[in-house]
Protein backbone atom coordinates (compact mmCIF):
# COMPACT_ATOMS: atom_id res chain seq x y z
CA UNK A 1 0.00 0.00 0.00
CA UNK A 2 1.84 3.33 -1.24
CA UNK A 3 1.64 6.21 1.42
CA UNK A 4 -1.20 8.34 0.12
CA UNK A 5 -3.66 5.53 0.52
CA UNK A 6 -2.12 4.42 3.95
CA UNK A 7 -2.97 8.25 4.62
CA UNK A 8 -6.37 8.00 3.02
CA UNK A 9 -7.68 4.84 5.31
CA UNK A 10 -6.53 6.46 8.25
CA UNK A 11 -8.92 9.46 7.87
CA UNK A 12 -11.41 6.87 7.37
CA UNK A 13 -10.62 5.46 10.44
CA UNK A 14 -10.73 8.29 12.19
CA UNK A 15 -14.12 9.68 10.75
CA UNK A 16 -15.54 5.86 11.49
CA UNK A 17 -14.46 6.22 15.01
CA UNK A 18 -16.43 9.87 15.49
CA UNK A 19 -19.15 8.74 13.80
CA UNK A 20 -20.09 5.15 14.93
CA UNK A 21 -19.09 4.91 18.48
CA UNK A 22 -18.63 0.97 19.74
CA UNK A 23 -19.01 -0.07 16.08
CA UNK A 24 -15.48 1.17 15.22
CA UNK A 25 -14.01 -0.73 17.77
CA UNK A 26 -15.62 -4.33 16.47
CA UNK A 27 -14.07 -3.61 13.04
CA UNK A 28 -10.62 -2.49 14.71
CA UNK A 29 -9.60 -5.48 15.61
CA UNK A 30 -10.24 -7.27 12.06
CA UNK A 31 -7.75 -4.56 10.80
CA UNK A 32 -5.30 -4.97 13.02
CA UNK A 33 -5.33 -8.84 12.36
CA UNK A 34 -4.93 -8.20 9.01
CA UNK A 35 -1.47 -6.38 9.40
CA UNK A 36 -0.35 -8.96 11.16
CA UNK A 37 -1.44 -11.87 8.52
CA UNK A 38 0.23 -9.20 5.82
CA UNK A 39 3.48 -8.94 7.93
CA UNK A 40 3.63 -12.84 8.52
CA UNK A 41 3.12 -13.24 4.94
CA UNK A 42 6.28 -11.08 3.99
CA UNK A 43 8.77 -12.82 6.60
CA UNK A 44 7.48 -16.33 4.65
CA UNK A 45 8.14 -15.01 1.29
CA UNK A 46 11.51 -13.66 2.65
CA UNK A 47 12.44 -17.08 4.21
CA UNK A 48 11.83 -18.80 0.53
CA UNK A 49 15.03 -17.25 -0.63
CA UNK A 50 17.62 -19.15 -1.45
CA UNK A 51 20.53 -19.81 1.20
CA UNK A 52 23.99 -18.99 0.02
CA UNK A 53 26.28 -21.51 -0.62
CA UNK A 54 28.56 -21.79 2.35
CA UNK A 55 32.29 -21.21 1.13
CA UNK A 56 34.42 -24.04 2.80
CA UNK A 57 33.82 -27.73 3.19
CA UNK A 58 34.61 -30.02 5.57
CA UNK A 59 37.75 -32.01 4.40
CA UNK A 60 36.50 -35.91 5.05
CA UNK A 61 32.57 -35.16 4.65
CA UNK A 62 32.42 -32.81 1.66
CA UNK A 63 29.68 -30.76 4.00
CA UNK A 64 29.62 -26.98 3.83
CA UNK A 65 30.81 -25.07 6.42
CA UNK A 66 31.01 -21.19 7.26
CA UNK A 67 34.78 -21.31 8.04
CA UNK A 68 37.83 -23.26 7.25
CA UNK A 69 38.36 -26.00 9.22
CA UNK A 70 41.40 -25.73 11.34
CA UNK A 71 41.26 -29.08 13.77
CA UNK A 72 43.70 -30.95 13.42
CA UNK A 73 42.55 -34.93 12.39
CA UNK A 74 42.51 -37.31 15.12
CA UNK A 75 42.62 -40.79 14.77
CA UNK A 76 41.51 -43.70 17.12
CA UNK A 77 41.73 -47.24 17.57
CA UNK A 78 38.34 -48.59 18.82
CA UNK A 79 37.58 -52.01 20.07
CA UNK A 80 35.51 -53.89 17.80
CA UNK A 81 35.19 -57.27 20.12
CA UNK A 82 31.55 -57.92 20.51
CA UNK A 83 31.99 -57.12 24.50
CA UNK A 84 33.09 -53.53 23.27
CA UNK A 85 29.72 -52.77 21.79
CA UNK A 86 28.08 -50.71 20.99
CA UNK A 87 30.99 -48.23 20.95
CA UNK A 88 30.96 -44.07 21.79
CA UNK A 89 31.31 -41.82 19.41
CA UNK A 90 30.95 -43.72 15.94
CA UNK A 91 28.10 -41.68 15.06
CA UNK A 92 30.49 -38.86 15.33
CA UNK A 93 33.28 -40.11 12.67
CA UNK A 94 34.05 -38.69 9.52
CA UNK A 95 35.56 -41.84 8.29
CA UNK A 96 35.78 -45.55 9.75
CA UNK A 97 38.75 -47.47 8.85
CA UNK A 98 38.24 -51.39 9.07
CA UNK A 99 40.70 -54.23 9.19
CA UNK A 100 41.82 -57.73 10.98
CA UNK A 101 44.23 -57.05 14.03
CA UNK A 102 44.54 -60.98 15.35
CA UNK A 103 43.17 -63.66 13.90
CA UNK A 104 39.32 -63.01 12.34
CA UNK A 105 38.80 -59.97 14.81
CA UNK A 106 39.01 -56.31 13.24
CA UNK A 107 39.36 -53.52 14.87
CA UNK A 108 38.38 -49.72 13.73
CA UNK A 109 40.32 -46.32 13.22
CA UNK A 110 37.95 -43.54 13.70
CA UNK A 111 38.73 -40.87 12.10
CA UNK A 112 37.39 -37.30 13.83
CA UNK A 113 37.72 -33.38 12.24
CA UNK A 114 34.29 -32.13 11.76
CA UNK A 115 33.14 -33.10 15.00
CA UNK A 116 35.17 -34.55 18.22
CA UNK A 117 32.54 -36.50 20.42
CA UNK A 118 32.14 -36.16 23.78
CA UNK A 119 33.75 -39.92 24.57
CA UNK A 120 36.12 -42.58 22.77
CA UNK A 121 36.24 -45.68 23.11
CA UNK A 122 36.50 -48.54 24.12
CA UNK A 123 40.01 -47.38 23.15
CA UNK A 124 42.77 -50.64 22.16
CA UNK A 125 46.24 -51.01 21.26
CA UNK A 126 48.55 -49.87 18.10
CA UNK A 127 49.78 -52.03 15.29
CA UNK A 128 52.32 -50.89 12.88
CA UNK A 129 49.61 -50.21 9.83
CA UNK A 130 47.64 -48.09 12.39
CA UNK A 131 50.46 -45.91 12.68
CA UNK A 132 51.30 -45.85 8.99
CA UNK A 133 47.52 -44.52 8.43
CA UNK A 134 47.98 -42.29 11.32
CA UNK A 135 50.93 -40.85 9.58
CA UNK A 136 49.49 -40.36 5.93
CA UNK A 137 46.44 -38.21 7.79
CA UNK A 138 48.84 -36.33 9.98
CA UNK A 139 46.56 -36.98 12.63
CA UNK A 140 46.92 -36.81 16.48
CA UNK A 141 46.73 -40.81 16.89
CA UNK A 142 44.86 -42.60 20.34
CA UNK A 143 45.84 -46.08 21.38
CA UNK A 144 45.94 -48.14 24.52
CA UNK A 145 48.21 -50.42 24.17
CA UNK A 146 50.69 -51.73 21.19
CA UNK A 147 52.14 -54.39 19.19
CA UNK A 148 56.01 -54.55 20.02
CA UNK A 149 56.95 -53.33 16.66
CA UNK A 150 54.46 -50.57 17.07
CA UNK A 151 55.45 -49.76 20.86
CA UNK A 152 58.98 -48.31 18.92
CA UNK A 153 56.99 -46.57 16.22
CA UNK A 154 55.60 -44.42 18.93
CA UNK A 155 58.66 -44.40 20.94
CA UNK A 156 60.00 -43.04 18.17
CA UNK A 157 57.88 -40.28 17.60
CA UNK A 158 56.12 -41.53 14.29
CA UNK A 159 53.04 -39.82 15.13
CA UNK A 160 51.98 -37.44 18.13
CA UNK A 161 50.06 -39.77 19.97
CA UNK A 162 48.39 -40.24 23.67
CA UNK A 163 48.32 -43.69 24.67
CA UNK A 164 46.38 -45.43 27.76
CA UNK A 165 49.49 -47.66 29.00
CA UNK A 166 51.14 -44.22 30.10
CA UNK A 167 47.84 -41.73 30.93
CA UNK A 168 45.43 -45.01 32.73
CA UNK A 169 43.37 -43.30 35.65
CA UNK A 170 43.95 -39.65 33.96
CA UNK A 171 43.29 -39.07 30.53
CA UNK A 172 41.95 -42.84 29.78
CA UNK A 173 39.29 -43.98 32.30
CA UNK A 174 37.70 -47.06 32.97
CA UNK A 175 34.24 -47.86 32.52
CA UNK A 176 32.79 -50.00 35.36
CA UNK A 177 30.26 -51.33 33.33
CA UNK A 178 32.80 -53.34 30.87
CA UNK A 179 35.31 -55.99 31.47
CA UNK A 180 38.91 -54.79 30.30
CA UNK A 181 40.63 -54.54 28.06
CA UNK A 182 36.77 -53.88 26.66
CA UNK A 183 36.69 -50.47 29.04
CA UNK A 184 39.68 -47.61 28.07
CA UNK A 185 37.37 -44.51 27.07
CA UNK A 186 38.93 -41.19 26.33
CA UNK A 187 36.49 -37.70 26.36
CA UNK A 188 36.86 -35.43 23.86
CA UNK A 189 38.14 -33.07 26.23
CA UNK A 190 40.84 -35.09 27.59
CA UNK A 191 42.19 -35.49 23.82
CA UNK A 192 42.32 -32.20 23.78
CA UNK A 193 44.25 -30.92 27.04
CA UNK A 194 46.84 -34.76 26.66
CA UNK A 195 47.66 -32.63 22.85
CA UNK A 196 48.36 -29.65 25.29
CA UNK A 197 50.18 -31.40 27.80
CA UNK A 198 52.69 -33.29 25.06
CA UNK A 199 53.14 -30.09 22.85
CA UNK A 200 51.30 -31.53 20.19
CA UNK A 201 50.11 -29.30 17.70
CA UNK A 202 46.37 -29.86 17.18
CA UNK A 203 46.07 -26.94 13.57
CA UNK A 204 45.41 -28.91 10.68
CA UNK A 205 48.72 -28.55 8.42
CA UNK A 206 49.06 -31.41 5.96
CA UNK A 207 45.69 -30.82 4.59
CA UNK A 208 45.11 -34.24 2.52
CA UNK A 209 40.91 -34.43 1.88
CA UNK A 210 38.98 -36.20 -0.77
CA UNK A 211 37.16 -34.67 -3.61
CA UNK A 212 33.28 -34.83 -3.61
CA UNK A 213 30.37 -34.54 -6.34
CA UNK A 214 27.98 -31.59 -5.67
CA UNK A 215 25.42 -32.88 -8.00
CA UNK A 216 24.45 -36.66 -6.69
CA UNK A 217 22.76 -37.24 -10.26
CA UNK A 218 26.23 -37.95 -11.56
CA UNK A 219 26.56 -40.52 -8.77
CA UNK A 220 24.25 -43.00 -10.30
CA UNK A 221 26.74 -45.02 -12.34
CA UNK A 222 27.77 -48.49 -11.84
CA UNK A 223 25.44 -51.60 -11.22
CA UNK A 224 22.34 -51.47 -8.80
CA UNK A 225 22.84 -52.35 -5.43
CA UNK A 226 21.29 -52.34 -2.29
CA UNK A 227 22.68 -54.50 -0.47
CA UNK A 228 26.25 -55.46 0.28
CA UNK A 229 28.08 -57.80 2.79
CA UNK A 230 31.59 -58.39 3.90
CA UNK A 231 32.66 -61.76 4.73
CA UNK A 232 36.50 -61.43 6.62
CA UNK A 233 35.96 -65.16 8.30
CA UNK A 234 33.61 -67.92 9.24
CA UNK A 235 33.09 -66.36 12.56
CA UNK A 236 30.08 -64.13 12.10
CA UNK A 237 30.63 -61.92 14.81
CA UNK A 238 33.06 -59.72 12.67
CA UNK A 239 31.27 -59.80 9.18
CA UNK A 240 29.08 -56.82 8.00
CA UNK A 241 26.19 -56.01 6.07
CA UNK A 242 25.35 -52.51 4.57
CA UNK A 243 21.56 -51.78 3.49
CA UNK A 244 20.28 -48.52 1.37
CA UNK A 245 17.68 -46.54 2.35
CA UNK A 246 16.23 -44.83 -1.28
CA UNK A 247 14.52 -42.25 0.93
CA UNK A 248 17.49 -41.06 3.25
CA UNK A 249 20.09 -41.92 0.74
CA UNK A 250 21.80 -43.54 3.13
CA UNK A 251 23.01 -47.06 4.14
CA UNK A 252 22.32 -48.73 7.66
CA UNK A 253 25.07 -51.01 8.88
CA UNK A 254 24.69 -54.51 10.78
CA UNK A 255 27.41 -56.27 12.53
CA UNK A 256 26.56 -60.16 13.08
CA UNK A 257 22.89 -59.57 12.02
CA UNK A 258 22.87 -56.11 14.54
CA UNK A 259 22.23 -52.63 13.68
CA UNK A 260 25.35 -50.68 14.27
CA UNK A 261 24.77 -47.69 16.93
CA UNK A 262 26.26 -45.14 18.74
CA UNK A 263 26.77 -45.83 22.89
CA UNK A 264 26.26 -42.49 23.29
CA UNK A 265 23.59 -41.47 21.61
CA UNK A 266 21.53 -44.67 20.82
CA UNK A 267 21.53 -43.11 16.62
CA UNK A 268 22.06 -45.54 13.89
CA UNK A 269 24.99 -45.48 11.86
CA UNK A 270 24.57 -43.82 8.53
CA UNK A 271 27.35 -43.96 6.05
CA UNK A 272 27.50 -42.16 2.36
CA UNK A 273 29.63 -44.37 1.16
CA UNK A 274 31.17 -48.01 1.51
CA UNK A 275 34.64 -48.71 0.08
CA UNK A 276 36.67 -51.75 -0.17
CA UNK A 277 40.36 -51.60 -0.36
CA UNK A 278 42.01 -55.38 -1.41
CA UNK A 279 45.46 -55.32 0.18
CA UNK A 280 48.21 -57.79 0.75
CA UNK A 281 48.05 -59.52 4.63
CA UNK A 282 50.73 -61.93 6.22
CA UNK A 283 50.52 -63.27 9.39
CA UNK A 284 53.79 -62.52 10.99
CA UNK A 285 54.39 -63.61 14.83
CA UNK A 286 52.75 -66.80 16.88
CA UNK A 287 50.23 -64.60 18.22
CA UNK A 288 49.05 -63.76 15.16
CA UNK A 289 49.42 -59.66 14.52
CA UNK A 290 49.33 -59.36 10.74
CA UNK A 291 51.49 -56.98 8.59
CA UNK A 292 48.90 -54.97 5.99
CA UNK A 293 50.52 -53.67 3.04
CA UNK A 294 49.25 -50.25 2.53
CA UNK A 295 51.34 -49.07 0.14
CA UNK A 296 50.79 -51.12 -2.81
CA UNK A 297 47.45 -49.96 -4.11
CA UNK A 298 45.21 -52.53 -5.82
CA UNK A 299 41.45 -53.55 -6.75
CA UNK A 300 38.75 -51.96 -4.90
CA UNK A 301 34.88 -51.31 -4.87
CA UNK A 302 32.89 -48.14 -3.79
CA UNK A 303 29.26 -48.47 -3.42
CA UNK A 304 27.02 -44.93 -3.44
CA UNK A 305 23.25 -44.15 -3.67
CA UNK A 306 22.73 -47.78 -3.54
CA UNK A 307 25.09 -48.28 -6.91
CA UNK A 308 28.57 -50.12 -6.99
CA UNK A 309 31.58 -50.29 -9.32
CA UNK A 310 35.23 -51.49 -9.50
CA UNK A 311 37.38 -48.96 -9.06
CA UNK A 312 41.71 -48.66 -8.16
CA UNK A 313 43.55 -47.14 -4.75
CA UNK A 314 46.66 -45.85 -3.94
CA UNK A 315 48.90 -44.76 -1.43
CA UNK A 316 49.73 -41.22 -2.12
CA UNK A 317 52.42 -39.99 0.33
CA UNK A 318 50.76 -42.55 3.11
CA UNK A 319 47.00 -40.85 2.22
CA UNK A 320 44.99 -43.84 0.81
CA UNK A 321 42.79 -42.73 -2.08
CA UNK A 322 40.24 -44.15 -4.41
CA UNK A 323 41.00 -43.74 -8.02
CA UNK A 324 38.93 -44.61 -11.49
CA UNK A 325 39.59 -46.36 -14.17
CA UNK A 326 41.22 -43.65 -15.99
CA UNK A 327 43.60 -42.92 -12.51
CA UNK A 328 41.38 -40.13 -11.68
CA UNK A 329 40.24 -39.43 -8.01
CA UNK A 330 36.85 -41.20 -6.84
CA UNK A 331 34.42 -38.51 -6.00
CA UNK A 332 32.59 -39.65 -3.33
CA UNK A 333 28.99 -38.41 -1.85
CA UNK A 334 28.95 -35.86 1.04
CA UNK A 335 28.55 -37.34 4.00
CA UNK A 336 30.10 -40.20 5.97
CA UNK A 337 32.41 -43.05 4.49
CA UNK A 338 33.84 -46.56 6.03
CA UNK A 339 36.51 -48.05 4.61
CA UNK A 340 37.39 -52.11 5.25
CA UNK A 341 40.62 -53.43 4.19
CA UNK A 342 40.17 -56.99 2.95
CA UNK A 343 42.33 -59.78 2.51
CA UNK A 344 44.30 -59.90 -1.49
CA UNK A 345 43.56 -63.99 -0.41
CA UNK A 346 40.57 -64.72 -0.79
CA UNK A 347 39.72 -61.33 -2.29
CA UNK A 348 37.20 -58.78 -3.27
CA UNK A 349 35.40 -60.99 -4.91
CA UNK A 350 34.97 -63.39 -2.82
CA UNK A 351 34.96 -61.42 0.29
CA UNK A 352 32.13 -58.67 -0.52
CA UNK A 353 28.96 -59.97 -2.42
CA UNK A 354 26.07 -57.31 -3.18
CA UNK A 355 22.56 -57.78 -4.54
CA UNK A 356 19.38 -55.18 -5.24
Amino acid sequence: MDIKLKLLASLCAVFLIAGCGNKAEEKEPEEVIGEVEAEETDTEEESTEEVAELPFTTPFTGEGVAEEIEQRPILATINNHPAARPQSGLASADVVYEMLAEGDVTRFLALYQSTIPEQIGPIRSARSYFIDIAKGLDAFYIAHGYSPEAKSMLANGVVSNINGMHYDGTYFKRSSNRQAPHNSYISGENVLAGAEKLGASMIYSKKVFYPFYRDEDNVKIGVRANEAMVRYSQNSSFNSTYVYDQETGQYKRFSANTVTTDYLTGEEIQLSNILFFEMPHRVIDSVGRRDIDISAGGNAYIFQNGMMREIKWKNSDGFLVPLEEDGSEVKLVQGKSWIHFVPTTPGLASAVTYSE
